[in-house]
């Protein structure tokens, strides 16, 4: 158990002993209670609200409740101090030695400390990435596969059992263009001058293989006819080669996904008709006349009855068409039937979407309360653009998709891991600029190297020790001076940092954690380059060295640990 886990626990047992003792009512929620660091470090090493989150409830004064939690808790062995601040705030000074055990239990669990059983196995579903089947993946995707991968591993290291999910939305119009597309590439490959892509197809290069296998498939077949013959056989082999394509692009990055869903799958199977069968059966779909967009004339609109969906009882501002006048599936009648089907295998739902869908995001989320009784717990995190930039510069690359940068080109220019960590430097519903110049940089200002540089210099001081010639002693963490326990208390806070950025949804703050870590690590290196006596390495003593290593190791660890959880590499040597 760490540090601040066995906090609550002490906090939670003194409140029972208030309960038994007729203080304190029985039955009290202390969801609300935080047991943290303080945010000025003078005035302890563990707060606690729970004072003020139960004395309103319990009819009592704050200060006062909190002053008999006070009384238990400073009688630990290992409080030093209890005091109260201010309305009812309890600040606790801890003994050097809790610092030291958790050091040790840094140690003995290795990767998995900051591991957590919170999840209690509850299913997550992620959607992620679930980017149309019709080219290659671009920037714009890059940065939500990484946002939604990050978030799938951090929800796993708390203890959910997590799906991770790729949407395939292969039976709408624009798959039909997709297979338009490879006709025009398939009459090429057979030898016809095709001239300039035509406005409404897709343009780039990529489809020139799709096209050559159908040519080496059908020969000359379809050359000329018609489209209701070759649309769905072209339509099947486009997507697959796309989802090939896509796959390998996710591959560059580390992503894997556990099962994709396929859109032509679900309505051939009926899920949607299903779907709006149970609700029409609960009086959530009704057949009504269509309000007209905001902004238009009554002249502009002519009304149409359709099935909609009682959204405005979930706090939606209109009721929504879950089918068009043709009786065809709108977006939201599938994705409907989709998140239904999703629910079926999971107790809780995220989709990570991009933000240019934030217009959707109330009326879907009212069709899954709607459809699970409110009983699936379901986000939607929404993931901003990505502007690219080289020295600060808006910046383009030769790109085979035809319009746009792809996520291959940027993993080849700049690597895997400086993609993944730049991605999560910032809150996902932030804009990012990311800049090739800065993301490779070898400087304090760019964050992932910081981080890795800060690892790779630990992993260099058992060769350090090696080369100077000092024989491995057994370390003696009583020798750590104030400035030292001071990292180990930062190190404490990574599986309070975990627990909470996975509560939270934000894999973010993972980054924005080792970014502290590395920066403190650096500092305390720098310190020994101006005094002697404070390096790590010290020949003239072995058992400080060892105790001194064996800091540097914790601090390690912990890094690793934080970046496994983001998908980055954690380098023991860098160029």
């Amino acid at each position: 158990m760490t540090l601040f886990s066995r906090f609550s626990d002490h906090i939670n047992a003194a409140l029972d002993a208030l309960v038994a003792q007729g203080a304190l009512p029985a039955g009290l929620d202390r969801g609300a209670i935080s047991v943290e660091p303080p945010r000025d470090p003078s005035h302890g090493d563990v707060a606690t609200n729970a004072a003020m989150v139960l004395a309103k409830p319990a009819g009592t004064n704050p200060r006062a409740l909190a002053e008999q939690l006070v009384q238990q808790l400073g009688a630990l062995d290992e409080v030093v101090e209890a005091s109260v601040a201010g309305p009812g705030f309890i600040n606790l000074r801890l003994a050097d030695e809790s610092w030291r055990a958790e050091l040790a239990l840094v140690h003995a669990q290795r990767e998995d400390y900051g591991r957590s059983a919170v999840g209690a196995g509850r299913r997550v579903n992620v959607e992620y990435v679930s980017a149309n089947p019709t080219g290659p993946m671009h920037v714009g995707h890059c940065r939500g596969a990484v946002v939604g991968d990050a978030l799938a591993a951090l929800l796993e290291y708390v203890g959910h059992r997590v799906t991770r999910e790729y949407y395939v939305n292969d039976a709408g119009a624009q798959v039909d263009v997709l297979a338009r597309s490879a006709h025009l590439r398939y009459r090429e490959a057979l030898g016809e001058a095709i001239g300039a892509i035509p406005e409404g197809l897709y343009p780039g290069d990529y489809l020139k293989p799709v096209g050559e296998s159908l040519a080496a498939e059908y020969g000359d077949r379809f050359v000329t006819a018609p489209e209701s013959e070759w649309l769905v056989p072209f339509r099947k082999v486009a997507v697959a080669a796309m989802m090939d394509m896509i796959r390998a692009d996710l591959a560059k990055l580390g992503i894997h996904h556990d099962l994709f869903a396929s859109e032509a799958e679900l309505q051939a199977a009926g899920k949607p008709a299903a779907a709006e069968a149970w609700l029409r059966e609960h009086d959530l779909v009704y057949d009504g006349l269509l309000e007209a967009p905001k902004g238009e004339t009554p002249d502009d609109w002519e009304a149409v009855e359709l099935p909609l969906f009682r959204s405005t009882r979930f706090g939606d501002d209109q009721d929504r068409p879950i089918r068009k006048s043709d009786g065809s599936w709108t977006y939201f009648g599938a994705d409907l039937a989709y998140h239904y089907q999703k629910a079926q295998n999971a107790d809780e739902l995220i989709d990570i979407w991009g933000a240019d869908h934030a217009g959707t995001v109330k009326r879907i989320k009212a069709a899954v309360a709607a459809l699970t009784g409110g009983k699936t717990r379901f986000d939607v995190k929404l993931v901003q653009m990505v502007r690219l930039l080289k020295n600060g510069e808006p910046f383009k690359m030769s790109k085979r998709a035809g319009n746009f940068v792809t996520l291959a080109d940027i993993v080849d220019e700049v690597g895997k891991d400086a993609v993944r960590f730049t991605m999560l430097t910032r809150k996902a519903d932030a804009q990012m600029d990311f800049d090739f110049a800065k993301v490779v940089e070898a400087s304090r200002d760019n964050p992932v190297f910081y981080v890795q540089y800060a690892h790779a210099r630990i992993a260099s001081l058992k060769r350090k020790l090696a080369e100077a010639g000092i024989a491995p002693a057994a370390p003696n963490p009583a020798r750590l001076d104030d400035h030292e326990l001071g990292l180990v208390k930062l190190l404490a806070q990574f599986p309070r940092i975990v627990e909470s950025a996975a509560a939270a949804r934000e894999p973010h703050r993972i980054a924005f954690y080792l970014g502290e870590v590395a920066a403190a690590f650096h500092a305390w290196w720098n310190i020994g380059n101006d005094r002697p006596e404070a390096r790590i390495i010290l020949t003239q003593d072995a058992e400080l060295t060892a105790t001194r290593l064996y800091l540097a190791d914790g601090i390690g660890q912990v890094i690793r640990n934080g970046l496994h959880l983001m998908g980055v590499e954690a380098l023991e040597e860098m160029l």
